[in-house]
């Protein structure tokens, strides 16, 4: 046994030893061996030259990092520890709380079952509804809506058909009375039962569609039911009920030129920019005259950090797998199921560069065939998508409008001729007076039937040959002197505008005088200024010998104003 004894003396004493020794040596290294290091980099140091210093010096800051790092290393993780100690702690705390939170829900939802219980059981008959406490969140099948309803109901039956037998036997009428009470209950809740439905319906939406505002419009419109609509009213009528209405009922005042430039320009395109200062109804025209048709604009606001298509039809988001819809997407698709008239109104639309974010639509409406209006959202076609959706695209309904209101200052973009060709500008400069009128109510009218007026007009007030011949002759004189033409687009836009605009009240030249100031003369804008200085006055005299004195007002106007602001 003492054999024993000394060898696991010797044993320990040398793995102790051992221990001890490398301790020691850590500390040597680490701290006590810092004096010696020293003395031998100051023995060494004045050998050197200057490169040997500079490598001393390296080196023996390196030296002095290596311990600085580790007790670093040694202070962080002992930061860290104490700190999930702190967090342990108040988690511990915070699961608490839950519990106790849960605790009041489960009694809140308890207390909530007993008194729809109590509301239910109130109502007649002796069949009794269950009551289902808070136990039942262990259960498989949860209590919903409709089972509660439908044992309501059945209770709301069953009292119905006792009160009745009751009143016979007796011939007490009060009986009948509850009878009817009971009726009105069980009506009451079917409601809530249609309503729980829907409630259900808009969730499941949400939760599984890619495009859930736009499947929300289908089913705002599955159970729509359309107005009456009035197909007697002239396009004349339409202009001074307009004007009445919007007076009487938005206190808001326009002149008959105005509205008939508006409405002839909704015949010609699909694209009208109110131009003008602030403060003269460019925003408030297209909106009071869509709530005259009874169906309000949508008013999406350009930003100046629009630059594609995105920032107005939205993207499909890999990552979450739905489509990010915008207000624009969502009018255009419910313009597509309605029969009226739809307007979107693009506020500011030149704080950014229209051609960039407008690009698409503008060349899609370009598109000769009403079929080939069509928008590219996805790829592919989902079981769930909208129903107005076909193959991922949705078409461009034909009853859709897009009025665009523009500022020219120094915070907008100047709208190329590129837009400007495809449009029809209206200017809006001046306010107009107020009057009074008696009370004007909405109207409703199908975009087909309008459509309809507008083929009629063109029809009954076809364009005088003479007149057109004048048009063509400024046309040579504007391609001779200033290399301007009278584009197809532009002829096109004129044949459909002056006969609704003579339509709604005014005169063939009239109409012609406008399209040729806002469609051709304008791109003087955009000229040499001295070359254009200097043929001003000739043109204006051509325009006068060719049309007569004072034939073309809105144009001699627009040249001068041109003239002088150069």
């Amino acid at each position: 046994m003492s054999e024993f004894l000394g060898f696991a003396w010797e044993l320990l004493a040398k793995v102790v030893y051992n221990v001890v020794a490398v301790v020691s040596s850590i500390l040597n290294l680490l701290v006590f061996g810092w004096v010696e290091y020293f003395n031998i980099f100051m023995t060494y140091f004045t050998t050197f030259d200057l490169v040997g210093k500079i490598g001393a010096v390296i080196l023996f800051a390196m030296l002095i990092a290596v311990p600085v790092l580790i007790v670093a290393i040694l202070v962080h993780r002992y930061r860290i520890n104490r700190r999930l100690h702190r967090d342990d702690t108040s988690n511990k705390a915070l699961y608490r709380e839950i519990g106790r939170l849960n605790k009041q829900v489960l009694d809140l939802m308890d207390e909530k079952n007993k008194l729809l219980a109590l509301k239910v059981n109130a109502m007649g008959g002796t069949k009794q509804i269950p009551y289902v406490g808070a136990s039942a969140l262990a259960d498989d099948h949860l209590p919903t809506v409709g089972n509660v309803v439908g044992a309501a109901a059945g209770a709301g039956a069953a009292a119905g058909e006792g009160a009745a037998v009751t009143a016979v036997m007796s011939g007490n009428a009060s009986l009948a009375l509850d009878g009817e009470g009971v009726k009105d209950a069980a009506a009451a809740m079917a409601k809530a039962t249609v309503e729980a439905k829907t409630l259900a319906e808009e969730k499941e939406i949400a939760q599984a569609n890619r495009f859930p505002k736009l499947s929300l419009v289908d089913l705002k419109y599955r159970d729509w039911e359309s107005p009456v609509y009035d197909d007697a009213i002239s396009l004349e009528d339409f202009v001074d009920s307009f004007r009445a209405f919007a007076c009487s009922q938005m206190k808001l005042y326009y002149t008959p030129e105005i509205i008939r430039r508006f409405v002839a320009g909704m015949a010609a395109s699909k694209l009208l920019i109110l131009e003008g200062i602030s403060g003269t109804g460019k925003t408030s025209l297209p909106y009071s005259f869509s709530r005259y048709l009874d169906n309000p604009a949508t008013i999406v606001s350009v930003q100046p950090s629009f630059r594609d298509r995105t920032e107005v039809l939205g993207y499909f988001n890999e990552f979450s797998k739905r489509f990010n819809e915008t207000e624009f997407l969502r009018a255009v698709y419910e313009a597509g199921l309605r029969q009226d008239p739809s307007m979107i109104v693009l506020d500011e639309m030149n704080l950014a560069r229209v051609e960039y974010y407008f690009a698409e639509i503008l060349s899609v409406l370009e598109m000769p065939s009403h079929d080939e209006w069509v928008l590219d959202l996805v790829p592919t076609q989902w079981a769930a998508d909208p129903k107005g959706l076909h193959d991922g695209k949705l078409t461009i309904p034909d009853s859709l409008w897009f009025i665009g209101t523009a500022n020219n200052d120094d915070s907008t973009f100047t709208i190329t001729d590129k837009v400007y060709d495809r449009a029809i500008p209206i200017e809006l400069n001046e306010r107009a007076d107020a009057f009074e009128c008696e009370p004007h109510e909405r109207v409703h009218v199908t975009a087909d039937h309008l459509q309809y007026l507008f083929q009629k007009a063109k029809v009954e007030y076809v364009i005088d040959n003479e007149l057109l011949q004048k048009m063509h002759k400024l046309d040579q004189y504007l391609q001779t002197r200033f290399k301007l033409a009278f584009g197809n687009r532009i002829i096109k836009q004129m044949y459909d505008f002056i006969p609704v605009y003579v339509a709604c009240g005014g005169t063939e030249l009239g109409g012609m005088d406008y399209i040729i100031a806002r469609k051709v003369l304008k791109k003087f804008e955009s000229m040499n200024v001295s070359f254009v200085r200097d043929e001003m006055k000739g043109l204006i005299e051509y325009i006068e010998k060719t049309f007569g004195e004072g034939g073309l007002p809105d144009s001699v106007m627009y040249l001068q104003r041109i003239q002088n602001f150069y």
